[in-house]
């Protein structure tokens, strides 16, 4: 995904009841005003920062500060490859967002401009890279959040069975959306509700409008049957869950997107045996001898699985990249950087694409993954929120509630890819069910859960 990155664990917890670190903000101010002269001299401003901290804990950033930073945090992270385009980050200040009503209008907005589907002037499909910052955490208040990991994410329903349709990485949130009053249709590609939690109204869901969901719908150039399969995904991969930090200053709301690598759909999430698990489908249906793993019979699928969608999103226009291309990029920024005298961070599991790692240049070398701020970060607790929903803190859980959406619906089928194929048996795909082990049901507290700082 050509989007930051994050780590398994933050270098250092995150404490949301300590004040800002003036050490911190002054090393970003003043790399921020080295490279923006016409920001002018930095000492005023550090003295307007260590007062404000002095005086609240905290500081606030102007416009400036908070679009170098956030542009800064994406050519820091080590675990995205496509970061040679940084500079073209779009940055959308929506600090003055309280209710969970302005935030959820502003989510819908962002898809929109992601997609290219909410301006005349770009095609649906023209994938932007787009960062929405929200307000920033108070130190010891607490503070709003999504609990989803990404702004659309399939769900997963677990069978009598044991089986699941849809995405089993999904089924514990799904399984919490629905202890929430959500119900989904039950399908393969079933778009998850927004969790928006806020300090005034804990937490409340909302339901995407189609125009939001550009979608793909998948098929192959040369086998006709592949689109009988109802596969299909969605064109724009928005991480909604990580911590952006920005000199000391923490934004737990802070959403952004890039564009696909074709290979994190076709080798990863229709791959995965764990995810959708299509390897065994496509092997059958192209007549493989599965008999035996030397026949690579996995290869061979996973290249045409591949060839799928980057095709299919080609045709449909809308905007995707493939891992050799993506591949000579990173090399290029890494070039761009040394001759700017910058290091770049890089984690080498992450960086190389998972096909055909060898055969890219990526993965003939090493490198240094260091923590350089501003960045992004995966909390704890964000990640079990994302994972388990409301069962993540069940003692504390919301109480049932009426599913939000959108005051004015959207004209339908306006977020749509002109001229691209409908997909056959849409209603009944042929994804297989996922055996997977039950999870003990817990029924959610009767009460409102408040939103609260991050755990450790």
């Amino acid at each position: 995904m050509t989007t930051p990155g994050y780590r398994d664990m933050p270098p250092e917890a995150w404490d949301p009841q300590a004040p800002v670190d003036f050490g911190e903000a002054e090393e970003f101010l003043r790399m921020c005003y080295a490279d923006n002269g016409k920001m002018g001299p930095v000492e005023p401003r550090l003295a307007v920062v260590r007062a404000q901290i002095a005086a609240t804990g905290t500081y606030g950033h102007t416009p400036d500060e908070l679009a170098y930073g956030a542009r800064i945090a994406w050519r820091n992270s080590s675990r995205c490859i496509g970061r040679l385009y940084w500079r073209s980050l779009v940055v959308l200040d929506r600090r003055r967002a309280r209710t969970p009503e302005e935030i959820f209008a502003l989510v819908v907005r962002h898809l929109c401009m992601a997609g290219g589907t909410a301006a005349a002037n770009r095609e649906p499909g023209a994938i932007r890279p787009v960062i929405s910052v929200f307000p920033q955490a108070q130190p010891g208040r607490p503070y709003a959040r999504i609990w989803n990991d990404q702004l659309i994410r399939y769900a997963g329903y677990r069978d009598v069975n044991g089986g699941v349709t849809g995405d089993p990485r999904a089924v514990g949130f799904t399984e919490s959306m629905r202890d929430l009053g959500w119900r989904g249709k039950g399908d393969a590609f079933d778009v998850l509700p927004i969790a928006i939690e806020t300090p005034s109204e804990g937490v409340r869901l909302f339901e995407l409008p189609e125009r939001a969901v550009l979608e793909v719908p998948l098929a192959h150039p040369e086998f006709g049957w592949f689109a009988e399969l109802g596969l299909r995904w969605h064109a724009v991969p928005a991480i909604s869950n990580m911590r952006l930090t920005i000199g000391g200053v923490h934004y737990p709301l802070a959403p952004f997107n890039g564009w696909y690598m074709g290979t994190e759909i076709g080798a990863r999430n229709l791959a995965d045996p764990e995810r959708y698990n299509m390897v065994p489908v496509v092997a059958r249906m192209m007549g493989l001898d599965t008999s035996k793993p030397n026949t690579l019979w996995r290869d061979r699928v996973l290249v045409e699985l591949n060839r799928a969608v980057l095709w299919s999103f080609e045709r449909a226009g809308v905007k995707i990249t493939d891992h050799h291309t993506e591949s000579d990029r990173f090399l290029a920024h890494i070039r761009n950087e040394g001759r700017a005298g910058r290091e770049v961070p890089a984690d080498w599991s992450w960086i190389v694409p998972p096909m055909s790692g060898s055969a890219t240049g990526v993965f003939h070398r090493y490198y240094h993954e260091a923590d350089q701020r501003p960045n992004f970060y995966l909390d704890p607790d964000a990640r079990e929120l994302a994972t388990k929903g409301h069962r993540a803190h069940p003692a504390s859980a919301p109480a049932p509630q009426d599913l939000a959406r959108e005051q004015h619906p959207a004209p339908q089928g306006a977020h749509h890819v002109p001229d691209r194929p409908a997909p056959t048996q849409r209603s009944a795909p042929m994804v297989p069910t996922q055996p997977t082990s039950p999870e003990p049901r817990t029924l959610p507290s009767p009460t409102l859960r408040p939103a609260c700082p991050v755990r450790h």
